[in-house]
């Protein structure tokens, strides 16, 4: 596109000139009387003006942007404008009055969807979402139980009353007349359910059981049936007590005696560990274990503590029944109180290089030691 131009003195009247629409281009010359000059472009008949000083046509505003502003007015100039011949402006005409195909805008904005073929439709065009299930909180009144054996055990085991059980198809089936004989109806879930309250890394098995909390016992009722009581000191580890309690459970243990403090709760992950060992072992929580220890001693119970450093083993040790059995934490042993009520302090004796056990390992071992040695007679 060419333009007419007059040579000027100034630098900014020598500025090339742009084609503006709909603008005349007045300009004042010296001696010229306020006339008015008027340039065209060849190709377009529009008026035009020259750029100013900072480069832009005053026909437009400067804007920062990333172009987007100059491309559109060169696509909507290209259009309507200087460059629009005959034949554009008739294929431009007869694409704005082109018939739109039959299915245009039917799924504006959005892909078609495609159903699920074994996904059933909605009813009434909208979609049913299943409320969460209305789980309680564990608290004082609420022990909250997962895993097929620890629930199993706690319906037919029946030492505390259940509230709820959540269970997916699979899990109801198997548990179907454990349920009948606890007078419990399973409420059917599905598996995220259960992730998404207990935990996604929790192995519940497709099962949880919200029941009340095991009767505690006290010392002076403890029944004396195999004469063997077990006394953790601050063992916090919930998998390590759920296997202790496991073991206990299949020693036939009496009781087990722990602190209120500095011990993981009966629920949960240490019911889970203990495969249904909480709902046969008696818990005594203690306020103060050496107080504890010294009530014991006064019941006739022979107090052997489990000591890794111990001048007497624990296979040659005298013992007598009944017995409690004293378990320390695998960092820290046995407090000093502790030791100083026990009546002996044992060790168990390992041949190969590794000279001590997990706790709960410890536990299995010393309980079949002391258990064949009482039943045998031996001193």
């Amino acid at each position: 596109m060419g333009f007419l131009s007059e040579a000027r003195g100034n630098a900014a009247d020598n500025a090339p000139l742009r084609p503006c629409r709909n603008h005349k281009y007045e300009e004042n010359q010296s001696g010229g009387g306020g006339r008015t000059r008027t340039y065209e472009g060849i190709a377009s008949g529009f008026t035009v003006r020259p750029l100013c000083r900072s480069g832009h046509s005053p026909a437009f505003k400067p804007r920062t942007s990333n172009g987007l502003r100059e491309r559109l007015i060169a696509r909507l100039w290209k259009v309507g404008g200087a460059s629009s011949t005959p034949h554009h402006r008739a294929h431009r005409d007869k694409s704005l009055h082109k018939k739109p195909p039959p299915h245009a805008g039917q799924y504006r904005g959005t892909e078609k969807r495609h159903a699920h073929p074994h996904t059933p439709k909605p009813q009434g065009g909208r979609e049913t979402v299943r409320p969460a299930p209305p789980f309680r909180r564990a608290s004082a009144q609420v022990a909250v139980l997962y895993g097929f054996h620890a629930v199993r055990e706690a319906l037919t085991a029946k030492r505390r009353r259940p509230l709820s059980l959540y269970a997916t198809p699979a899990a109801a089936a198997r548990l179907e007349a454990d349920c009948a004989a606890a007078g419990i109806v399973a409420k059917i879930v599905e598996p995220h359910d259960l992730d998404r309250r207990l935990g996604a890394e929790s192995v519940h098995q497709g099962v949880l059981l919200e029941a009340e909390p095991l009767p505690a016992l006290n010392l002076d009722t403890i029944e004396s049936k195999s004469g063997l009581v077990l006394v953790l000191d601050q063992i916090t580890d919930p998998h390590n007590v759920g296997a202790i309690i496991r073991t206990a459970a299949a020693f036939a243990v009496d009781a087990l005696v722990t602190t209120e403090r500095h011990a993981p709760e009966l629920t949960g992950t240490l019911a889970k560990a203990a495969s249904g060992g909480l709902e046969h072992v008696g818990i005594v929580p203690v306020v103060n274990l050496a107080r504890a220890l010294e009530e014991l001693g006064e019941l006739g119970y022979w107090r052997v503590g489990l000591d890794s450093a111990a001048p007497a083993a624990l296979e040659t040790a005298p013992l007598t029944s009944p017995l409690a059995l004293v378990l320390g934490a695998e960092d820290k042993g046995l407090r000093r109180l502790t030791r100083e009520k026990c009546d002996l302090l044992a060790r168990l004796d390992m041949p190969g290089a590794i000279k001590s056990l997990n706790v709960s390992n410890a536990c299995a071992v010393s309980l079949s030691l002391v258990r064949s040695r009482l039943h045998s007679g031996e001193p």
